[in-house]
């Protein structure tokens, strides 16, 4: 149960100062009767509410989901070719969700799913500069300089989701370091990289070690912002609201403003 004012409010009839007036004088029901008075509370998902005759909807809850998105499962609503889509992972979210940004067919990890757009919007800006790290094996080891290439830098033809003409790019400064862990050895001939990017182009990992002559076999998603993948492959679970709030602190604050010249909003893609 919630008060008038406050339901009235989130549904974006009136703020909660103007909802009071509305209430005080009598052009507010709840179930077909007259409220005035303001301590009054109702059920915004069970009762009908009017405000001037029109009823009111309650404010969809925002529903924010970590996901761990197998190899195999492609990140659409559908997909015209009837492959397995990350929807069919989500089916008991209890909301309608998408997800946010893309993993390719060929990778995994940490997928964000939410209806809230808000959010999604502000993640996506190319201007967001948001961190994601990967765990990325290639076939053969790059020596000391091509990493260092990668990391100041490469010029990569960009391909375009949507019809257009690809275009060559320089891709922005990224973290590259040999993975540490336990069952990668000193010298392995085909090594593990932990690689953080704060952009996104379509396949960009993938392009950015072909440009120094090595193909990537395996790509894994570790950490989004402040996230880290802790589920099991397939499973998800729901953000507590405190790391929704660090997800939004992540965001750089020149994205957060809506005409930020220079600036392209699109949907990313970092694998």
């Amino acid at each position: 149960m919630e008060r008038l004012q406050k339901i009235i409010a989130a549904a974006g009839i009136a703020s909660r100062r103007k909802a009071e007036e509305l209430i005080a004088s009598g052009r507010v029901q709840v179930n077909g009767k007259t409220v005035t008075e303001l301590g009054t509370k109702a059920d915004p998902q069970r009762d009908h509410i009017r405000v001037s005759g029109k009823l009111i909807r309650a404010a969809e809850e925002k529903i924010h989901l970590l996901l761990y998105k197998p190899k195999g499962y492609v990140t659409t609503v559908s997909d015209p070719e009837g492959r397995p889509t990350v929807m069919d992972l989500v089916r008991g979210a209890g909301a309608r969700i998408y997800p946010v940004g893309r993993l390719d067919w060929g990778s995994e990890g940490l997928l964000l799913m939410t209806n809230d757009g808000e959010l999604a919007h502000l993640l996506t800006r190319a201007a967001s500069h948001v961190p994601k790290t990967y765990m990325v094996k290639v076939s053969g080891k790059p020596t000391e300089a091509a990493i260092n290439k990668l990391r100041a830098g490469v010029t990569i033809v960009e391909e375009l989701r949507e019809r257009g003409k690809p275009k060559t790019v320089k891709t922005a400064p990224a973290r590259i370091q040999l993975a540490q862990n336990a069952s990668q050895k000193k010298d392995a001939p085909n090594p593990w990289y932990e690689v953080t990017l704060i952009e996104g182009r379509n396949r960009q990992i993938r392009h950015m070690f072909e440009q120094v002559g090595h193909h990537v076999e395996k790509i894994k998603r570790i950490r989004y912002g402040p996230l880290r993948l802790d589920v099991e492959p397939g499973e998800y679970r729901k953000l507590a609201a405190a790391e929704v709030a660090a997800l939004r602190r992540a965001v750089r604050p020149q994205a957060r403003t809506s005409t930020q010249p220079g600036y392209r909003g699109t949907t990313l893609r970092h694998d």
